[in-house]
């Protein structure tokens, strides 16, 4: 066997070894420094990430495992990130929470992670980080809330706050009644149980390979949970045995299988940029056209909103992740392994459906094609994406004229103004919430529509933005375009009047103008105006170097990995 990593810090009898093993002596056993793995427990807990508030406790069952199998558990709590508290968008920090944890791997003697998880950006940052590293390393998905209830119905956190807000906004929902479902959204920990970004990302890092398999998808307050983690802190120290890394576990071939998931499970758009950054660390060919030329086909079998009606505890109950799989396996491939060694494929063996209206049969889908849809046109250059299973499909194939807004706040300003010159044909266009334009890229796309065609009836519009939309949102919205307006995009020269198309089936998005006028505009100038700029601080770093939603809003000089070598001691 390999000398470990740890070893590096702690074997020998010089000034440095004893440094190394003194300072961490504090109750652990002298037998801690002679081999025995040691493993970072990688905890994103945080009282303001409250999605993830519950994984100190998962932790623990996580150490108990480590310890049991021979391992020593250190808990390296890193960087969290509440997409429901820090503004201006957690998307903003999923590039340093990554470096961060990727810095603090490679900087500590330690041979192997487990990675905890939860809310949207924390499981991204942490593969991201783990990828750049490349030590053993496996996930434990923090898992869904339990499903509240509002007036004897279940509620979707997320996805019903749109529509609450929008009944509020429309006259038909008092503003006392939508402020007492507040406390029945979310009933207990975990997070969101819709199948938003947070729900989508669980479940692809197991398609992934980089779970223990059978793990994801189980709701944060069930005991299994935590007998799943004490069973992943026995399989870290396994890993590390077998040096198994997630460069052996993520291949091309498990981004495609996550690729397919994605469709099946009617996932969220922010998985996009999310699998093509950790693509990116890891060296793995990956392009925004995959996900459609090979998710566009799949079928959506999974009946959860927001493209649905259940909530993530119904999946559970109904088989989980592995009964949607074995619908579809004859699409995954079935070389791409998993944290275990084995093909994800043959954990499938044995999976059953016990609930056919939450998990449908294959051929009895919700819709035949689910994938993301990835567009091109003048209006997006190097493409925008849409996700068909949310939209309306009467809307899919559009044309009609731009209501343009150059900033968020420009968009709050305006919107409900009733001269506003908006009818239910109209095409609402959001700029300047791009990576560099507002910082980070924020879930911005599914914009509220105005009041006065609420006030209609009106309940869908086609919306365009170089922003994301939360995986929890629905709705007609293209979104991620690229290049966006800061970076000299051509939506930064829409006017309001000018005809958009818009035509799904034909992967096209365009404004009806011709190519050499729509080059020769200068960009609004109040759209300019608002775009980020930053003086300082990460916040600059990020602008100057951050990348476009078609490649993974990555940092430019973050791209492939470092491996885990540091070269100097630090005495």
């Amino acid at each position: 066997m390999q000398p470990r990593r740890s070893a590096q810090w702690y074997a020998g009898d010089d000034r440095n070894s004893y440094i190394h093993r003194a300072w961490m002596r504090r109750g652990l056993p002298a037998d801690a420094f002679g081999g025995r793995p040691h493993i970072a427990i990688a905890n994103t807990a945080s009282d303001l990430t409250p999605c993830n508030a519950h994984l100190d406790e998962v932790a623990r069952s996580v150490a108990d495992g480590i310890y049991q199998a021979g391992g020593i558990p250190l808990n390296l709590p890193v960087v969290s990130l509440g997409e429901t508290q820090v503004r201006p968008t957690a998307m903003l920090w999923r590039n340093m929470a990554a470096m961060a944890v990727e810095e603090m791997l490679r900087a500590n003697p330690i041979d192997g992670v487990v990675l905890l998880g939860g809310c949207d950006k924390t499981i991204p940052a942490l593969l991201m980080g783990a990828a750049s590293v490349d030590l053993p390393a496996v996930v434990v998905p923090g898992g869904p809330m339990l499903t509240g209830t509002f007036r004897g119905a279940p509620l979707g956190c997320g996805t019903d706050v749109w529509k609450l807000s929008e009944e509020v906004r429309a006259g038909s929902l008092t503003a006392a009644e939508f402020q007492r479902s507040e406390s029945s959204m979310i009933r207990s920990k975990g997070h969101c149980n819709t199948m938003g970004t947070a729900s989508t990302m669980g479940l692809l890092a197991e398609v992934l390979g980089m779970t223990l398999p059978g793990v994801a998808g189980t709701p944060a307050p069930d005991s299994r949970l935590l007998e799943a983690a004490h069973a992943t802190g026995v399989l870290a120290v396994q890993m590390v045995d077998a040096d198994r890394t997630p460069s052996v576990v993520m291949t091309r071939g498990s981004f495609l299988n996550a690729i397919v998931a994605l469709a099946a499970l009617g996932g969220s758009t922010n998985a996009v940029v999310h699998l093509l950054a950790i693509a990116g660390r890891l060296g793995v060919e990956l392009s925004q056209d995959d996900f459609d030329q090979v998710g566009a086909e799949v079928p959506l079998l999974v009946d959860l909103l927001p493209a649905g009606r259940f909530l993530m505890d119904d999946l559970y109950r109904a088989g989980g992740l592995h009964a949607v799989l074995a619908e579809i396996r004859d699409l995954l491939d079935p070389t791409a392994v998993t944290v275990t060694g084995q093909p994800l494929v043959d954990h499938l063996d044995g999976a059953r459906v016990y609930d056919r209206e939450v998990i449908r049969p294959r051929e009895q889908p919700l819709r035949p094609h689910a994938g993301i849809a990835v567009l091109y046109g003048n209006l997006a250059p190097d493409g925008a994406v849409i996700k068909p299973a949310a939209a309306s499909p009467e809307l899919l194939q559009h044309r009609g004229p731009a209501v343009v807004f150059d900033s968020v706040e420009d968009l709050h300003a305006r919107l409900d103004d009733p001269s506003l010159d908006v009818t239910a044909n109209s095409v609402l266009i959001l700029r300047g919430c791009g990576p560099k334009g507002y910082p980070g890229m924020p879930e911005v796309s599914n914009m509220p529509l105005p009041a006065k065609l609420l006030g209609q009836g009106v309940r869908d519009m086609v919306r365009i933005c170089d922003g994301r939309m939360s995986g929890t949102a629905y709705g007609t919205v293209v979104l991620h375009v690229a290049p966006e307006a800061a970076a000299g995009g051509p939506l930064g020269k829409v006017r309001t009047g000018d005809m958009i198309i818009l035509d799904v089936e034909n992967r096209r998005l365009d404004v009806d103008i011709p190519d050499a006028e729509l080059a020769a505009r200068e960009p609004a100038p109040e759209a300019v105006k608002a775009f980020a700029a930053p003086a300082r601080g990460w916040e600059r770093l990020y602008v100057d170097t951050v990348g476009q939603a078609n490649t993974g809003a990555d940092l430019d000089f973050l791209l492939g990995s470092s491996g885990d070598q540091v070269s100097r001691e630090s005495h």
